[in-house]
């Protein structure tokens, strides 16, 4: 290994795909931020990541862990070395997210419509029906273009080979990418002179295509239609990413209480009186989107705002229902779906997935629980998931009595040896596991993705954990121009 005290210390782990060492040489992409790194004393870095943590600090980028019931605001860690990804790799992601994205909202138009897939025995009625994010009120209503999946945040791994698999779509309302933003904008602080050097794609005009996007839906056949966010407020786990979006867009930030249907129309409070809203960016979960038709003790929603947008006369992204394709039960149909919508094979793998309500399946995860990993199909952020490999007896057990009590609520997969990144922790670099989470755009003219989105890091030593709510970070991810 180079004897630069940065990399002197640096190890490859066992069956794991470093993102930048192969076989102790450096892989390509990663060659000209070495050099630029090897000039560079460790004091030196160590101020760079010092100067990370105060920008973080000072702009409050921030996200919220709630535990015992009680809201705890934390930095979001960042790492100050970057993820770096070749462009013909970035290629077969793209291709590979558009694909899904495609079949997926394919899916959702069908199982609201026709159920043809139903119909012809690929997915079973029951596994639809029992999914809890399956929306009776969304059947047979008309979306805007046929498009539910306005924006996703898909979720990727590396396995041990550098293959990359899906772990989760994130259809409903995704969030991150303001860190993604973010990240872009300290590393071009702490080293101003490598993005240019490098060819790194931007990803600073993610605001103005989401706004492209948010405006292309309005049906009002004006010039200057009324886009807003609306935010569960100050309290929610992601209030920054919905200010900071609003802002860089332009667009008004409100919470359910300024806004008021009329006669089927949705409208803004302003000063000048009453405005009427044409597309809703909503960060607002189904449940509390209208307390007259789903939750009636929502406080975060809009009453009457359900039938404004049955009658068409207010888009909301992402559509409500949309939760049944991120149910991680349907998620192991997908390479199904693609097959059968669209006649063509998967480009982007899925995990392994075992159904727990398949008898057979279940006894051979209970045989081999050190090696899987148990999810709840609703869950999210981390929670709710059991790893194998740091599983007590005890907690195996108890997971064990769980799904036999409630089988469709769970599924198993094997664990995968998610791939390594370089970060700098403890004045040397250190490899950490990473995920990478892109974000899709789908509007009237086809799908659109930001090149590169957010790298998240677990930065527990040896931990494949990588949700900020569990200790996790991130870092800036670079794709390089061809």
């Amino acid at each position: 290994m180079d004897a630069h005290p940065l990399l002197s210390d640096y190890f490859e782990q066992p069956a794991v795909w470093d993102e930048m060492f192969a076989d102790d040489a450096i892989r390509s992409q990663y060659k000209n931020f070495v050099a630029a790194i090897e000039n560079i004393l460790p004091e030196e870095m160590t101020r760079k990541d010092e100067q990370a943590k105060k920008l973080f600090m000072a702009q409050g980028i921030t996200f919220t862990v709630y535990s015992s019931g009680e809201g705890i605001e934390k930095i979001f860690p960042f790492d100050v070395v970057p993820r770096i990804i070749k462009w013909d790799e970035w290629k077969h992601i793209e291709k590979g997210i558009k694909q899904r994205l495609k079949a997926l909202n394919i899916f959702l138009t069908d199982i609201y419509h026709q159920q043809f897939i139903i119909r012809d025995g690929i997915i079973p009625a029951k596994l639809i029906y029992s999914c809890p994010n399956f929306l009776r009120e969304m059947v047979n209503v008309t979306v805007p273009f046929d498009i539910y999946t306005h924006i996703s945040g898909v979720d990727l791994i590396r396995d041990h080979d550098g293959t990359f698999y899906v772990l989760e779509d994130n259809l409903r309302t995704p969030s991150g990418v303001s860190y993604m933003l973010e990240n872009r904008s300290i590393t071009y602080r702490i080293f101003p002179d490598l993005i240019p050097k490098n060819n790194v794609l931007p990803v600073k005009d993610y605001p103005d295509r989401l706004l492209k996007n948010l405006l292309s839906l309005s049906n009002r056949q004006n010039s200057n239609p009324v886009v807003v966010l609306l935010t569960p407020g100050m309290y929610n786990s992601a209030y920054f990413e919905h200010s900071t979006l609003a802002r860089l867009m332009g667009i008004e930030l409100v919470e359910g209480r300024d806004l008021v249907v009329e006669n089927h129309f949705v409208y803004m409070k302003t000063t000048r009186g009453l405005e009427k809203v044409d597309v809703i960016y909503r960060r607002v979960d189904d449940d509390f989107i209208d307390p007259l038709v789903f939750r009636p003790d929502s406080m975060l929603g809009v009453p009457g705002i359900y039938w404004a947008y049955r009658k068409g006369n207010v888009s909301i992204v992402n559509a409500m229902g949309n939760g049944v394709a991120d149910d991680k039960a349907i998620y192991a149909y997908v390479p199904d779906m693609i097959r059968y919508y669209l006649n063509e094979e998967p480009i982007l793998k899925n995990v392994p997935t075992y159904q727990m309500a398949d008898l057979e399946k279940r006894k051979m995860v209970f045989e081999t629980m050190d090696k899987m990993v148990i999810k709840r199909t609703n869950a999210s952020g981390g929670y709710g998931m059991l790893i194998g490999s740091d599983a007590t007896e005890k907690q195996m057990d108890e997971f064990k009595k769980a799904i036999e009590e409630d089988p469709r609520n769970y599924i198993a997969q094997p664990i995968i040896n998610l791939s390594s990144s370089p970060c700098y922790i403890g004045g040397k670099l250190q490899p950490r596991r990473v995920d990478l989470r892109p974000y899709a755009l789908y509007g009237p003219e086809g799908v659109d993705i930001v090149p590169g989105g957010l790298t998240r890091v677990a930065l527990r030593e040896g931990s494949l954990v990588v949700n900020s709510s569990q200790g996790g970070g991130s870092k800036d991810t670079w794709v390089l121009g061809s």
